[in-house]
């Protein structure tokens, strides 16, 4: 397909971001700030059913998808929602979409959580019209192409709070949401904690099973009712389809989830570890969350050890989990971990196993527009970036070349921690981190408390607390303009500028559904 260009009526939002007005035929409320946008109304609803409409047995089985779709009502323009608790390893959103193509319709709306490199075949039925534009975070090949101006329709980038505030207010309608169930039973009672591809939580398809018109459940393990626990209530579902393999079980979680070898990222994890201890925030009760990457496991396994230290106990622990917070809970180190979805096979286990490992989902973990959200109640979250720059405003959706290759997942719904810490390497393959302005701004520098690099640790000037308490401290305290200096000279300058044209080919959302900043095509 050729590339796309757009004539669009652009608008600086309060970041002073130029961002489109108007995106995917929708009108779009511009970023105004953090907390100054308000919003009204009610929340949406999906259309009243009836019991009678239903086999009084509740067995709700369908021979395939195919069949569940076109009973579903499926044509074109529709929205068709997928979830990404399965990543690389899922099979069901492509044959959905596969099956929707061999049905003859067009300009699909895909609206996953997440997509990842195995559902490049996309692509081809983007080319072919079948998928007009993806409304969720494209990886791989996926943001590569939405980059170079190929799809149709606009990107359109949340937050994983973002995406059930989407739904919830009304900007996202789902018509049919289809749901991978690693076990279901014939009702559409639904779990990931057990079977042969148990993925842990289902907690991101949960706001498509309470709000899509149509919800049709995937599984390869069918149980007799009832399913327990059940995660997906089988009162919000219309069809179940039971298939030989809902994915490859050795994509879905990762076995090989380590802490990271290099020294230079092990340095950045202890000295996360130690500012989290040196600044107060680690004492009895308190709470933090971290990530799966390999700096943010060296830090976990760090304060592990300094809390058995210093006799230290956790209230809770926010996941995605791993299996290094498993062994808190084992260790007796946290009461819980509150998991949002689970990264590899023993946090899998425990998920099934342990009541005190709690499965949770985007809307009470970080929905903005709900009466509170976990989030906020989180003393410290440990994030990474692809790159911050000197007034702490941070990016996670694109590299240093300007193209979309990342998803927000719960970065942005994190910032709203008591601490939110940055650890980044200060450069990777020479190329800085610390820039003069990000290329994509995914959250506002207000937010964002401290950068770790190896090379030192900034402390965002607001911060005066944060300052004061670690002012005895033997840690690498610095201005963030001393290290981003250092890291130039080091590197032989600031980083080349993107080359990017000026036709606009995403939007990114910031929690609240406003429009934070925009994604531009790459030059070819």
């Amino acid at each position: 397909m050729t590339q796309v260009a757009r004539e669009v009526e652009l608008a600086r939002n309060a970041a002073g971001r130029l961002v489109p007005v108007q995106a995917n035929g929708r009108h779009q409320r511009l970023y105004a700030g953090v907390g100054q946008y308000q919003p009204t109304g009610s929340k949406a609803a999906p259309p009243v059913r009836s019991s009678r409409d239903y086999p009084a047995s509740g067995d709700k089985r369908v021979p395939n998808i195919e069949t569940a779709l076109r009973l579903s009502g499926l044509r074109d323009g529709m929205v068709i929602s997928s979830h990404h608790h399965l990543r690389d390893g899922d099979a069901v959103a492509l044959a959905t979409l596969q099956t929707a193509a061999q049905m003859g319709v067009k300009d699909l709306i895909w609206f996953p959580s997440a997509s990842f490199p195995s559902q490049a075949p996309v692509i081809d039925l983007m080319d072919s019209g079948i998928v007009h534009h993806i409304e969720g975070s494209m990886n791989g090949p996926l943001g590569d192409y939405c980059s170079r101006g190929k799809m149709r329709g606009y990107g359109v980038l949340r937050s994983h709070g973002g995406r059930w505030q989407a739904v919830q207010d009304g900007e996202v309608h789902i018509d049919i949401a289809v749901i991978a169930a690693p076990t279901a039973d014939p009702f559409g009672n639904a779990t990931g904690s057990v079977g042969r591809s148990a993925c842990g939580s289902l907690g991101f398809a949960l706001a498509d099973s309470i709000y899509a018109d149509h919800v049709i459940v995937v599984t390869d393990n069918l149980v007799p009712f009832p399913c327990i626990p059940w995660q997906i209530q089988g009162n919000n579902v219309d069809y179940v389809v039971e298939v030989p393999s809902i994915g490859d079980p050795a994509k879905i979680v990762s076995g090989t989830t380590q802490i990271t070898r290099s020294p230079d990222r092990l340095k950045i994890a202890e000295y996360v570890a130690r500012f989290v201890r040196d600044a107060g925030i680690m004492r009895d009760g308190f709470s933090f969350q971290a990530g799966s990457g390999g700096i943010a496991l060296a830090f976990v396994d760090h304060l592990r050890i300094m809390m058995k230290d210093a006799h230290v106990k956790a209230r809770f622990v926010r996941g995605g989990s791993t299996r290094y917070l498993v062994e808190l809970l084992q260790e007796g180190l946290t009461d819980y971990i509150l998991d949002g979805q689970t990264f590899d096979l023993e946090a899998v286990r425990s998920i099934a196993t342990n009541s005190r490992h709690v499965a949770t989902s985007p809307f009470t973990s970080y929905n903005y527009h709900g009466k509170g959200n976990f989030a906020s109640m989180v003393d410290v979250a440990v994030l990474g970036a692809t790159e911050v720059d000197s007034e702490f405003n941070g990016n996670v959706v694109t590299h240093s070349d300007g193209r979309l290759l990342h998803g927000i997942g719960g970065w942005q719904n994190c910032l709203a921690a008591g601490c939110t810490i940055l650890a980044v390497p200060s450069f990777r393959d020479r190329i800085p981190v610390i820039v003069d302005k990000v290329t994509t701004l995914t959250g506002p520098g207000e937010l964002i408390d401290v950068i770790v690099t190896e090379r030192g640790i900034a402390v965002n000037p607001r911060r005066k607390d944060l300052l004061e308490a670690t002012k005895v401290s033997k840690l690498p305290i610095r201005p963030i303009q001393d290290i981003q200096r250092e890291v130039f000279q080091i590197c032989g300058g600031a980083p080349q500028k993107p080359q990017l044209t000026d036709n606009p080919v995403a939007i990114v959302k910031w929690v609240d559904g406003t429009v934070i900043d925009t994604v531009w095509q790459v030059r070819s």
